[in-house]
């Protein structure tokens, strides 16, 4: 079932354990991010830990990938990676040769460029991001965002993130009078000439726009100087499911090699793989097109910031 916000699926389950509905519930199997994973893990919601029972869990790379922690939280075996994000900016290198790769150059490009720089509006999930990349550039100090956000610590911490937005929304498409509704329409944007810089969360997304013929063969992917924001995206199961068995076959075919070469495929997606290709033999590592290709990472903070930020950004600039 696709739904427009995974939340509604979270507040879905947690409804039915408010009526004790302990078994038969309906949702088997759900594809969430660590701010979900924080709050059913929390409320215990979830089965588990069920990963070391997948044949297929031995060959996840956990040497290279943050897949033993979701957005700092430890996952301890209650959903299993499925694949990795990374915030990245689409811009077309035959139209923008010299594209901005940090915060500040992005500001002084946006006001040497009126109307050129977007961001979708938070609390969607590429605008709450963004927020974040930003907020590690200008940060005095990271260390608190990797722990719960606390009171004292919020107002201090992310004032650099408001100056910065307060400078650069007289300068942005539409004045930030209206916001993108998400990546696709910034892709969109972007392609029609209307918007220097689209917003992805997939480092193969680029060049899989580019083939699809929705931007233009020059389209290339930026990631700031500092790294890009990355984290894993996982699979769980609903502590109340009613096919723990079936979703954990599931689950385990798409951690196979076969299927993450295809979800890798930037024809069809371009997701890059969770697995070690070390740990597959010649025959299975020939099934990928393409290696990974992931880029300087900077991890996610505790998901307590993204609520804190999100709050306040609607304080400051919500219609």
């Amino acid at each position: 079932m696709k739904v427009t916000d995974i939340s509604d699926v979270v507040s879905r389950i947690l409804a039915e354990k408010i009526a004790e509905k302990h078994q038969g519930g309906s949702v088997d199997m759900l594809w969430i991010n660590g701010e979900n994973f924080k709050a059913m893990k929390e409320a215990g919601l979830l089965y588990g830990p069920f990963t070391s029972t997948l044949p297929n869990d031995a060959l996840i790379d956990r040497d290279t990938l943050q897949v033993d922690s979701d957005f700092t939280v430890p996952v301890e075996g209650m959903e299993a990676p499925w694949g990795v994000g990374q915030l990245n900016f689409i811009y077309d290198k035959d139209r923008t040769p010299a594209p901005p790769t940090s915060a500040a150059a992005l500001l002084a490009y946006a006001k040497a460029h009126p109307g050129r720089i977007a961001y979708p509006m938070p609390p969607q999930f590429h605008g709450s991001s963004f927020l974040k990349q930003v907020l590690l550039e200008l940060a005095d100090h990271r260390a608190p965002l990797y722990k719960p956000a606390s009171e004292a610590d919020v107002p201090r911490i992310t004032a650099p993130l408001w100056q910065w937005l307060d400078a650069l929304h007289p300068v942005a498409w539409r004045r930030a009078g209206a916001f993108p509704t998400g990546s696709s329409q910034m892709v969109q944007l972007l392609d029609d000439g209307e918007i220097d810089l689209a917003i992805s969360f997939n480092p193969q997304d680029a060049p899989a726009k580019a083939r699809q013929g929705l931007l233009p063969t020059g389209a290339r992917a930026l990631v700031f100087d500092i790294g890009a924001l990355t984290n894993s995206h996982f699979l769980a199961i609903p502590y109340n499911s009613n096919a723990k068995a079936a979703a954990k076959v599931v689950t385990n075919f798409l951690l196979s090699p076969e299927a993450q070469a295809r979800k890798a495929d930037t024809d069809i997606w371009g997701d890059p793989t969770v697995l070690s290709l070390t740990k597959l033999t010649p025959a299975e590592q020939a099934l990928f097109k393409t290696a990974p290709g992931l880029h300087k990472s900077i991890a996610e903070p505790h998901p307590s910031w993204m609520t804190a930020i999100e709050k306040e950004w609607k304080k400051r600039y919500g219609h």
